[in-house]
């Protein structure tokens, strides 16, 4: 899987990656047919424990999620990886835990630790570019398996403005990394922005779609005109699961029962059909039933 997403980064049209918080929800994007799963580190501290995104989930919670996020499904896992959870020492073994997840990707940011999550309000504070480049070689470094993908991000241009950037985007791709990520917060002169990143650094780009405003509009075409090679969509899961979960308990408190928001509800073949059921009942035929 890591080969087919470092391939599919090299040429094709743009790699759509809808962002869940789980396996259950890393089946139904397979089973829609797309070709990669985004593991949300925001959804993820949700829904390990529900909390917002401000550095509190470290590294051993979210590798043993992602490996089971990874075990599941049969298209390559990105997953947000935060800072590293520290130094470049403590990269080296970021990097080491999720590839032995089975994880394709990982993303990781600039910004100082504590981090918080790049959509919440205000400017994120970020470490020097020499500490920076230095966390991004080291978990080039670090891989066992070549096709194992780095994508350094910046969180750098709302604090500092696109052309720090770009420069810090340029230095990750010297450093070694595979794709770059610059976090850009929704406003009028985004899409301008976004294709000046893709023209300026020689590098795979990848786009964060829950900045929302006009990256709503978007087609992947769209996308992919803008000169960008992934487009993640991290809040898609946790927020329709959040919205339709509201919904159907408010029915229910309200009603006694279920009954208006039945239609909207997977039936129990629907449900099975998502985890496949219907593999495990045949490998009971084959291994356990014959006996």
């Amino acid at each position: 899987m890591r080969q087919r997403l470092r391939e599919r980064l090299a040429s094709g049209p743009i790699i759509l990656a809808p962002g869940i918080y789980d396996a259950y929800g890393a089946r139904f994007v397979e089973q829609a047919g797309f070709e990669a799963v985004y593991l949300t580190g925001n959804g993820a501290s949700a829904s390990l424990l529900g909390r917002p995104d401000v550095g509190l989930v470290d590294l051993t919670l979210i590798a043993s999620h992602a490996h089971r996020v990874a075990s599941c499904v049969d298209i390559p896992l990105i997953c947000d990886a935060d800072t590293g959870y520290g130094n470049a020492v403590n990269v080296r073994r970021t990097v080491e835990e999720f590839e032995a997840a089975g994880v394709a990707a990982i993303h990781l940011e600039d910004q100082v630790s504590p981090k918080r999550c790049g959509q919440l309000p205000g400017a994120r504070p970020v470490i020097a570019l020499a500490e920076a480049v230095g966390k991004v070689e080291a978990a080039v470094a670090a891989r066992r398996d070549p096709d194992f993908v780095i994508i350094a991000r910046t969180d750098s241009a709302e604090g500092q403005g696109l052309e720090e950037a770009i420069r810090r985007a340029r230095a990750f791709r010297k450093a070694g990394a595979d794709v770059v990520f610059a976090e850009l917060k929704s406003g009028p002169t985004i899409l301008d922005d976004l294709k000046r990143l893709a023209s300026e650094v020689e590098a795979p780009c990848l786009v964060n779609m829950g900045a929302g405003g006009r990256l709503d509009e978007l087609t992947p075409d769209d996308i992919g005109r803008l000169g960008l090679r992934i487009a993640i969509y991290p809040g898609l899961a946790r927020a329709v699961a959040g919205y339709a979960m509201r919904e159907a308990l408010a029915a229910l408190k309200r009603d006694g029962n279920t009954k208006a928001v039945r239609g909207r509800m997977l039936s129990l073949r629907e449900y099975n059909e998502a985890l496949k059921l219907d593999e495990i009942e045949e490998w009971e035929r084959q291994y356990l039933l014959s006996r």
